[in-house]
């Protein structure tokens, strides 16, 4: 009976807020919480809220005792009123009841059933939802990370529970997130030791319902059967959390996203990789979208030995990136983008030539697989021009400027370091380079084409085209109809054709422009001498040809002034004579396609030019042609198996385009009569000395032409000539004969190169070798020589004697040396 009574004492003496805790449980479980006296609770909490704590630490108590004895259902009524309380009491004393809160939902999480786990789960997403209004500096979330990312990777047995596993460790993971982000106070989430579970976690239930394609930039909104899928949850989760990535936690972000496509081979498929970076690239804010690519061009330098499918895989992940950062937002890093893709190509082509990574044949080294590599320059080469599509024109003439000096051409980039696989190499480099710029210069426009495409530019291109190579060739020519087509004409000219109308085609002509008529004026003669140039190619083909009439359509529609009018046709009256010309030694197919050439392009100047007289002359002799030598018209020429006659050097009189008679038909429109009468011919520079084309006869013989002018041969000088009117007159009169002598001399001192036997030329470079070599012993024995000394003889160190030299004060100094 006493013990009773102390039991009774004890029991009516414990704390209030025990009792209103002890309240709040039911006799059986399964009747859940009692309401009434939750609200007590709740309303004793909010009265007196020092005693929180003691309330949070009490029903902690309760929850691990129940727990350990396993009766569940008061685990989850202590929970639910831990929760309720949760989110009534907002005051100054919280933290500690938040420490009681954390304990219990660990205890939970720690459990080795399931459902305790998702409840646990569950508490703490809606602790992650409230904003509390007192800082922690002491609350430690490490726990809940490693433990919410080892549930993102449940395997257990039943795959239902293993979903509802795995989306209560995604929820977690995003109540972390959402709990730590924004609060400087709490750990820094964006650590590689949390972002290196959190990232892997979230990408392992990405990946385990992949799809074919990632979804749109934004989720939209699915039935709640999808909702309900751990991919889309994950998929939410990673959105949200690089949405709250600042500038310094974006490469923290993305480097678990590297580590874990390496750890698993992920770049070969591809497909992952890129779903994963759209929804990085979609999900960060848009101005620190240069700092992933940074990030994927370092990776794809660590990666430069690997295989040339991970290669190609990260390459085609830049592809899509550079898409979605179409706002320009590649920033700084511009030329690094490009440098490190054209260090890849060049990589790439080594590899292929030389069959391995280290550039040796050793045993244990990768084999090489020459279509791979092929496959990631292709994808590199798509790279660079989806990248120049992003960039603005200026920057575009900067890239283009870029890729040129890395080209190796003759006079241009002679210092480049050459490639591990010889010529070969060299040639591949200048054909993936040239395709990169093809790339890049699609679509270009601008206003003033003078400073878009400066000199600099435009004269190692064109020197391309003095290469042997007709691929190189074709790339040039492709380039240059990027750069002139600004109103869309190109594919108009794609075919060459006797066109009746030109009407039909619907080009778009502009008025040649001051700028336009500054440009022609300082690249006009070069353009012109590098289409004649092309016609004249052995190797040139069809392709070629048809490539060659599109630029000259094209500099007629945009940059066609009357001068250039004037010297297009003379350009194309020139081309005539080329393939009338037997010196030259052209094919017969390539004699009857310049004939075809110059025919369709005097047809399409004609009609745009509207003078009837020199239409008239055009039309008569295109139809004397049809008539009597269609292999010299385009429809004959340029198809698939072309009708040719045997020979073409005897060529009718009749189906030729008579300069005289253009010269006069134009004159009587106002063209410059004179212009016209003079026939075009190439000014040769000195590239042509650096290009394959020319032989080394032709390059002798102009340095030889340049001693002989400058040779000291005669030691006395001739007297002063007296000019009188006599001699300026004489000199009008004599100018024309003395350019043909100078003239004629000068195709002598080639001719001589060209066709002499080697032994004569090796003698005759002999000879002027041990002349230029004893020139150089005298000017040595001059210079070189003891100064005067007024001593007399000097004696050598081998005991002979030299003459005495001549004292000072005997010299003879010139006048204008004393004073």
């Amino acid at each position: 009976m006493y013990i009773f009574w102390v039991c009774g004492c004890c029991g009516a003496l414990r704390p209030r807020y025990k009792r209103l805790v002890d309240n709040i449980f039911p006799e059986d479980p399964e009747d859940g919480l009692v309401k009434a006296n939750m609200e007590k609770l709740t309303f004793y909490a909010l009265s007196a809220p020092e005693k929180l704590d003691r309330i949070g630490a009490y029903l902690s108590e309760r929850l691990s005792r129940d727990v350990a004895r396993h009766r569940y259902g008061y685990v989850c009524i202590a929970m639910e009123a831990l929760d309720q309380l949760l989110m009534a009491c907002h005051c100054q004393s919280i933290n500690l009841f938040v420490e009681s809160f954390l304990k219990m939902v660990r205890k939970l999480l720690e459990s080795d059933k399931p459902s305790l786990q998702i409840l646990g789960t569950n508490s703490f997403v809606k602790f992650a939802n409230i904003e509390e209004d007192t800082p922690s500096y002491h609350r430690s979330y490490d726990f809940f990370v490693s433990r919410f990312s080892e549930m993102c990777h449940s395997s257990y047995e039943d795959p239902d529970i293993r979903t509802k596993i795995r989306m209560a460790g995604i929820k977690g993971l995003q109540g972390v997130v959402r709990k730590t982000v924004n609060d400087e106070l709490q750990a820094n989430i964006w650590d590689p030791q949390h972002m290196d579970k959190i990232v892997p976690s979230l990408l392992f239930n990405l990946q385990s319902g992949e799809r074919t394609e990632s979804r749109s930039p934004s989720p939209l909104q699915a039935s709640e059967k999808e909702k309900e899928s751990p991919v889309e949850l994950t998929e939410r989760c990673f959105r949200e959390l690089l949405g709250r990535a600042a500038y310094g936690n974006i490469k923290n972000a993305v480097t678990p996203v590297l580590m874990h496509l390496d750890n698993h081979c992920l770049w070969e498929g591809k497909t992952f990789a890129v779903r994963c970076f759209k929804i990085i690239m979609y999900s960060i804010q848009s101005q620190h979208s240069h700092l992933v690519i940074q990030q994927l061009l370092g990776h794809l330098d660590a990666n430069s030995k690997n295989s040339a499918r991970v290669r190609a895989g990260i390459v085609e992940v830049l592809l899509e990136a550079a898409a979605i950062a179409a706002s320009g937002s590649v920033g700084p890093t511009v030329l690094e983008v490009f440098n490190t893709l054209l260090r890849q190509l060049r990589l790439s082509v080594d590899y292929e030539l030389t069959g391995s990574y280290d550039g040796s044949n050793n045993i244990g080294t990768k084999i090489i697989k020459a279509h791979e590599e092929r496959q990631l320059q292709e994808a590199v080469i798509r790279t660079i021009g989806s990248f120049a599509n992003t960039l603005p024109t200026y920057q575009r003439s900067e890239v283009m400027l870029f890729i040129m000096g890395k080209i190796p051409a003759p006079g241009v980039n002679l210092t480049l370091p050459s490639t591990g696989s010889g010529p070969e190499g060299t040639r591949m480099i200048q054909v993936m380079l040239l395709k990169s710029l093809v790339q890049v210069t699609a679509g270009f426009q601008t206003t003033n084409m003078l400073t878009a495409l400066p000199s600099s530019f435009l004269e190692p291109l064109l020197s391309l085209s003095l290469t042997d190579d007709p691929e190189v060739r074709l790339l040039v020519l492709q380039i240059l109809l990027s750069l002139i087509d600004r109103n869309d004409n190109r594919p108009k000219f794609s075919k060459i054709s006797i066109v009746s109308d030109i009407s039909v085609l619907k080009l778009k002509v502009d008025k040649c422009s001051r700028q336009d008529n500054l440009f022609m004026k300082k690249h006009g003669q070069q353009l012109y001498r590098y289409i004649y140039l092309g016609c004249k190619e052995e190797s040139s083909g069809r392709e070629h040809y048809e490539t060659l009439y599109a630029l000259l359509g094209l500099l007629s529609v945009e940059l066609a002034n009357e001068e250039v009018v004037v010297d297009l046709i003379r350009l194309a009256l020139a081309l005539q004579d080329l393939a009338l010309s037997t010196d030259e030694g052209l094919p017969v197919y390539n004699r009857c396609a310049v004939h075809a050439l110059a025919a369709a392009y005097l047809n399409l100047i004609c009609q745009l030019n509207t003078v009837p007289a020199f239409c008239q002359h055009i039309h008569e002799v295109i139809e004397v042609r049809q008539k009597q030598s269609p292999y010299l018209l385009p429809e004959d020429v340029f198809v698939d198996n072309p009708k040719l006659p045997a020979s073409v050097d005897k060529v009718d009189g009749g189906v030729l385009f008579l300069q005289s008679k253009i010269t006069e038909v134009l004159g009587g429109s106002g063209y410059n009569t004179e212009r016209l009468g003079t026939p075009y011919v190439p000014q040769y520079t000195d590239e042509d000395r650096l290009s394959k084309r020319k032989s080394i006869g032709e390059t002798i013989s102009l340095q030889v032409e340049v001693e002989s002018r400058n040779s000291p041969e005669k030691e006395e000088r001739t007297p002063a000539e007296e000019i009188t009117f006599e001699t300026l007159k004489n000199a009008i009169v004599d100018s024309v004969g003395m350019e043909e002598q100078e003239r004629e001399r000068r195709r002598q001192v080639v001719e001589k190169f060209q066709k002499a036997p080697f032994e004569e030329i090796a003698a005759h470079c002999g000879a002027r070798a041990t002349m230029l070599q004893s020139k150089l012993n005298q000017i040595f024995e001059i210079t070189i020589r003891p100064p005067p000394s007024p001593s007399g003889t000097i004696s050598s160190g081998y005991g002979q004697s030299q003459s005495r030299s001549i004292p000072i004060y005997e010299m003879k100094f010139p006048d204008l040396c004393v004073y």
